[in-house]
């Protein structure tokens, strides 16, 4: 019993000595919350800056991507437009009299596509590559339609085009073309053309100068609105058949429709730029509204300066970048100007009746 007893004091005097048991403690709650506090006012500043950096970043790339479709669409018109044989201006005539001639779209409107609004319409020729056998002896084994099969039996032609680019108002906010949807929808512009088909040199009935469709490809064939009828010296008469007109192609979307906008646009433009044109029967000096080709509401965010007699016309497109991007507040403001970005050619059209 001794022995026992001594052995439990030894072993408690033992345990005494060792020290008192080591513990492992966490973060008090206040240490926590100094922590937090701390992470909270460096993160929150550094995130502010990166999402600040990212959306201008954003912007600008927006905005050098609207810039680059302005400038293709406008090199597009360019090199379309120095093939144009005739153009048509607004002069608002549309009865010929002793004083007026009319040349403009108002007198060809009615025979024009309905949709949106037309404001550089002209007429071209359109080349048509190996596409008419030599002579009546090829032309009884060889068709238009077979002269790609048959090299060196076939001859270069081209047809008379009406070409229009037009301006289109998207109404449908779920539409593609008003994205992100809501708000007001940016304008397109699109492109009709209205070609002739390839005629039959050899053709007996006058009223029907054409290859018949089993001869001849689709692209070799007469839209359904063109007027076979159409004559140059009278270029504001039978210019289509008012019907069935073809699907137009759109050249490029997000253009402003900021009806603020249109006071920054000089009074003068189109005189000054055409050099002050003068009326080939009156010899007075063309009115700007007579040159100058624009929407309905008179935004001028896609408008046309034409000077039928010289064949020249001045084209100006503004786009709207902040559109892209968001569907309210994009209205055209002079402090954001380099959000509205602006592409302008002029071009003298080169074409002309058999070349």
């Amino acid at each position: 019993m001794t022995t026992l007893l001594r052995l439990l004091l030894k072993s408690q005097h033992q345990r005494n000595r060792s020290g008192p048991t080591q513990t492992e403690n966490g973060m008090t709650l206040v240490e926590l919350l100094v922590g937090a506090i701390m992470a909270f006012l460096i993160i929150t500043p550094m995130l502010g800056f990166v999402v600040d950096m990212l959306n201008t970043d954003r912007r600008e790339q927006v905005k050098s991507n609207t810039e680059q479709d302005l400038q293709a669409a406008a090199d597009f018109i360019s090199q379309d437009l120095s093939q144009a044989i005739y153009i048509y201006d607004n002069n608002p005539a549309t009865i010929s009299t002793p004083t007026t001639t009319p040349t403009g779209i108002p007198a060809i409107r009615s025979q024009l596509p309905p949709n949106g609004t037309p404001i550089l319409v002209f007429w071209k020729q359109q080349p048509r590559k190996n596409s008419i056998p030599f002579n009546p002896e090829v032309a009884k084994t060889v068709k238009p339609k077979d002269c790609d099969t048959n090299p060196g039996k076939c001859n270069d032609t081209y047809v008379l085009s009406l070409v229009a680019y037009y301006q289109i108002q998207e109404t449908d906010s779920t539409s593609i073309w008003c994205q992100p949807s809501g708000g007001t929808c940016p304008t397109r512009i699109a492109r009709y053309e209205i070609s002739d088909g390839i005629r039959n040199p050899d053709a007996t009935d006058p009223t029907d100068p054409y290859y018949s469709d089993t001869d001849t490809k689709d692209t070799q064939q007469r839209d359904a609105a063109f007027n076979k009828d159409f004559d140059f010296s009278k270029p504001t008469e039978k210019v289509t058949t008012g019907t069935v007109f073809p699907t137009p192609e759109v050249l490029v979307n997000y253009i402003d429709h900021s009806s603020n906008a249109q006071t920054q646009l000089p009074l003068t433009e189109c005189q000054m730029a055409l050099g002050n044109p003068k009326d080939q029967k009156t010899e007075q000096p063309l009115a700007e509204t007579a040159l100058r080709v624009t929407d309905t509401e008179g935004i001028n965010s896609f408008y046309a300066c034409v000077d039928t007699s010289k064949n020249l016309a001045r084209v100006t497109i503004r786009g709207n970048s902040l559109r892209r991007l968001q569907p309210n507040d994009t209205a055209y403001n002079p402090n954001k100007s380099a959000f509205f970005p602006t592409a302008t050619v002029q071009v003298k059209g080169l074409g002309a009746i058999g070349k």
